[in-house]
């Protein structure tokens, strides 16, 4: 039964018991549906072997719009629903928003775009908290944004998977101090291509992407890196420095082990992960090298064999013998700038494709983290509060609420979902919208009462703002420092 059809007063059975003898996915004693599984490790398995996402594709309007029609409310309480809503919706944005002035003022110190004058020192102790609060405070909001984390060991599963760009990537893992990897909506994109058993007629083909990809990395300071080097490889000092130095020669200019670099991107293919990484290296492909090998063996072996042939008019002719010798050695310049020009086509092809496919940088992806964070929230309240409102509900029933919901989702707009009901229950509770009872029932604030009590918080929001002063740091007296390029 859609969630929306949950309007009036029942005098029958609940719809929860109605939903379970009529649902076709099982739950465990849990309460968690069978289905769902364990998460799967490889970010490749195909759409129908994957987890449900907590991501809801389906804009906050859209479902404001579905959830307030007259005849799913009881008379009168459509309006008073509507306005409900657009105070949470609100309501969440400010509390996301205070959250958001905090965790900028703690990037402040990492930031590789600030344009303005550093008035605050830090020691080496102070970045060190500063950073773990950063990362944690960014990991937080992309978890409330409903990403998906990909644990960075496993990048190494995808580095040996054919490319759709047709590049051979490689990724340098143990360069970074600190890193993560998110994803938001693992989906398949259409794409065409020219077959020649096909007699070069188009075809479709279905490429697996991340819809949004999340890529948060801190470098390893340069004497931290070759101490590793030095132990691993059994270095001395110079050597792993050297080493080093020639791992990062392939960085972007003006790239800081100092600063956290976030990067955020669209539409992503699963099979390119790695070309969002800032030290990716473009090999060839085995195909690259056959075709190559083959060229440069047969062009420098002709030369040879003409060369050779005219060593003899060395004591005779030694003006013809030295153009034989110009003439291999061109030959061979000639191959060597095949390959060197190969990496190039290689490079601006990862180039081309990063550029369209890039959304934000830095501080600008916080902020759009941070709104998708709230946009998640309140459509995961607005679709509980719903359920709840029109229904006597217990804890033990949330089970099946959660189904019922993910059932909506799926039969009004074709989205399988995994409903964040836990998580959205807390938010509703706190916000003092839901009480649940010792015995364990959850009763709901009317939509014209919940508005009423939303207004009476957002009243008294501005006397319980904490101090926005960090312990870190200390302010520089006298002299700034210049800001950085």
């Amino acid at each position: 039964m859609a969630l929306v059809d949950v309007a009036r007063p029942r005098k029958s059975a609940s719809i929860f018991d109605r939903f379970r003898s009529k649902r076709d996915v099982a739950i465990d004693s849990s309460g968690t549906p069978a289905s769902a599984g364990a998460a799967v490790k490889d970010v490749l398995a195909p759409d129908s072997e994957r987890k449900r996402e907590r991501f809801i594709p389906v804009t906050r309007h859209a479902l404001l719009d579905r959830l307030t029609l007259d005849h799913v409310w009881s008379k009168g309480q459509a309006k008073e629903a509507r306005r409900f809503f657009r105070f949470l919706d609100y309501w969440r944005q400010q509390q996301y928003h205070a959250m958001l002035l905090d965790l900028e003022q703690t990037y402040e110190a990492f930031s590789p775009d600030t344009d303005l004058l550093i008035t605050r020192q830090f020691s080496v102790g102070d970045r060190a908290i500063l950073k773990t609060r950063v990362v944690q405070g960014v990991e937080s909001l992309l978890q409330r944004a409903n990403f998906e984390r990909i644990d960075p060991q496993d990048v190494a599963l995808i580095l040996t998977r054919e490319s759709h760009y047709g590049l051979d990537l490689m990724v340098d893992m143990d360069a970074f101090e600190d890193i993560l990897i998110y994803y938001r909506g693992a989906t398949n994109k259409k794409h065409e291509r020219r077959r020649i058993q096909g007699f070069m007629r188009k075809e479709e083909f279905d490429v697996p992407v991340f819809n949004r990809l999340f890529l948060l990395f801190k470098l390893k300071p340069f004497n931290v890196r070759v101490e590793e080097l030095m132990a691993r490889d059994k270095l001395d000092r110079a050597s792993a420095e050297k080493k080093v130095t020639k791992l990062r020669c392939g960085l972007p200019p003006g790239i800081s082990d100092g600063n956290i670099y976030l990067k955020l991107f669209k539409n992503i293919p699963r099979t390119d992960i790695e070309m969002v990484f800032p030290n990716t290296q473009v090999r060839f492909r085995m195909m690259d090298k056959l075709r190559l090998g083959l060229s440069t063996g047969g062009g420098l072996g002709m030369g040879a064999v003409g060369a050779a042939g005219k060593i003899a008019l060395l004591t005779t002719n030694p003006i013809a013998a030295a153009g034989a010798a110009v003439g291999l050695g061109s030959v061979a310049f000639r191959q060597a700038m095949g390959f060197m020009n190969q990496k190039q086509r290689y490079m601006v092809v990862m180039a081309q494709n990063l550029y369209f496919h890039t959304m934000a940088d830095n501080r600008g992806v916080i902020l759009k983290i941070a709104s998708r964070g709230a946009e998640e929230d309140i459509k995961e309240e607005m679709l509980l509060y719903c359920v709840l409102a029109k229904e006597p509900a217990h804890r033990s029933d949330l089970p099946a609420i959660d189904a019922a919901i993910e059932n909506y989702l799926k039969r009004a707009f074709g989205v399988a979902v995994d409903f964040d009901i836990e998580d959205a229950l807390a938010r509703l509770v706190r916000d003092g919208i839901v009480r649940e009872e010792a015995d364990g029932r959850l009763t709901v604030l009317s939509p014209a009462d919940a508005a009423a009590h939303i207004d009476s918080k957002w009243d008294m929001y501005l006397e319980t703002l904490p101090d926005p002063l960090s312990p870190e740091g200390a302010e520089l007296s006298g002299a700034y420092a210049a800001p950085k390029a």
